[in-house]
């Protein structure tokens, strides 16, 4: 073989297993990365998220129900719900001249007697105007879709907290885009897009949920994926389950979080 064949080769052959070295370089992080495991956390400050903070943008107004809505409360009444707890048990949150339904305290949660998959939902809040406390306890409630996962309701006005814990947080998973929350005392709108996660027969999850948020107009969540349940403490949890109610929260520390003009249309 001649020289400047055997050198040509030799240079090849040099170049290929930096190549490779370099590849393998580059792979081995992500493969410990995918094989390494963490110990689920015993605290709730664990998969608390606090920056960044999301940036403040101001709010529009909205419309009446479509005409295939489902009406679930219309400000007169509340047969539409029953007590998450028992549902033997009356609805004990109370009803408002102005059309709207306060948390009783310690009453517990209230659900829909109907359950659902995927849907489209409007709903209306409000904190009362004079705030009772800070953090994670001025105004906290919660709408749960599907009783499992939930958008968070709190004061987020001019109240720092864990930010995948603040108003419009898929709680404990995503935080808002921004901060579209109005001033202690106004009336806020959530319309939230869901889809329900999907199991095969054997209980494997073969889809994730997903949702949309607008709040008071302004896109916060677009199109994020649900882990599992939104737990306080510890992972997001992945049980088998089909249509279920919409929940919404008692958070049982003196919130005061009033709701109306809640409905959702099936998709």
């Amino acid at each position: 073989m001649k020289a400047p064949t055997i050198i040509a080769c030799a240079l090849l052959l040099f170049s290929c297993k930096q190549e490779q070295a370099a590849s393998e370089t580059a792979t081995t992080p992500e493969t410990q990365q995918t094989t390494t495991t963490e110990q689920e956390p015993t605290e709730p400050e664990a998969t608390e998220i606090w920056e960044p903070v999301p940036e403040k943008v101001s709010p529009g107004s909205y419309p009446e129900p479509p005409a295939d809505a489902i009406i679930l409360f219309n400000g007169e009444d509340v047969d539409a719900w029953e007590s998450a707890d028992d549902p033997d048990t009356p609805v004990a949150w109370t009803l408002n001249p102005d059309g709207s339904m306060t948390v009783a305290d310690g009453s517990g949660n209230i659900r829909t007697k109907q359950e659902f998959g995927d849907i489209q939902l409007h709903i209306e809040w409000k904190n009362p105007e004079s705030p009772r406390a800070d953090g994670q306890n001025r105004g906290n409630s919660g709408i749960f879709l599907q009783s499992l996962y939930e958008v968070q309701v709190l004061d987020s006005y001019d109240n720092p907290t864990y930010v995948n814990g603040q108003a419009g947080a898929v709680y404990k998973q995503h935080p808002p885009l921004v901060n579209a929350s109005k001033p202690s005392g106004q009336w806020q709108v959530y319309d939230i897009i869901y889809h329900a996660p999907e199991w095969d027969g054997e209980g494997n999850k073969v889809s994730s949920a997903t949702v949309t948020v607008l709040h008071n107009g302004v896109l916060i969540q677009d199109h994020v994926t649900i882990e599992g349940t939104t737990e306080y403490i510890g992972w997001p949890k992945n049980n088998p389950h089909g249509k279920a109610p919409l929940m919404l929260q008692d958070h049982n520390d003196n919130s005061g979080v009033s709701y109306r003009n809640i409905w959702v249309r099936e998709l």
